[in-house]
């Protein structure tokens, strides 16, 4: 039997987050100079759903194109995952840390510095899982798991029923 995990497509979560989240994510992601691909994906989205010229995008301040943004009624993949992983980097780094101390596994200010990360042990996990629900904000910590099971399913794929668990999200099993 395999786990579903589509509703830990990135494109579900931002849809999943609050307005108020996904303006803050879409204002660090404008920021982030290394996301200048996805930048310009988004910048298309824009103009297309605004019926805005690109160049007109472009121009516009910040906070302006996070709100855009923000308000699409999608967005793509990529530029989904690109803006939650800049919001962690960004806001959520002490909480990361504290996750990845728990388990055991080698970071950098909560970015994982190890090449190959083997699957973490249930029980270590386990015990990570509920550490961190107990010193952080329910919303906070669900949107971290469903970031980590979306972007390395392999490695993080166990921490979908504690993300469902803290936020309600439902996983279904599939044959």
């Amino acid at each position: 039997m395999t786990l579903d995990l589509s509703a830990f497509r990135p494109s579900r979560i931002w849809k999943r987050m609050t307005a108020e989240r996904r303006i803050e994510a879409a204002e660090l992601f404008w920021e982030d100079e290394e996301s200048a691909e996805q930048q310009a994906e988004a910048v298309g989205a824009i103009a297309t759903h605004m019926r805005f010229r690109t160049k007109s995008i472009f121009g516009l301040p910040v906070a302006k194109k996070a709100r855009y943004l923000a308000g699409l009624p999608s967005v793509s993949d990529a530029v989904a995952a690109r803006a939650l992983v800049h919001y962690h980097l960004e806001r959520q780094r002490p909480m990361m840390g504290a996750f990845l101390d728990t388990l055991g596994i080698a970071h950098d200010n909560g970015l994982i510095t190890e090449e190959s990360l083997a699957k973490p042990d249930r029980e270590k996990l386990k015990t990570a899982v509920a550490q961190l629900a107990s010193s952080h904000p329910p919303e906070d910590v669900a949107l971290y798991f469903a970031t980590l099971v979306s972007q390395d399913p392999d490695t993080w794929g166990d921490l979908s029923a504690a993300a469902e668990a803290i936020s309600g999200v439902t996983a279904p099993s599939a044959s």
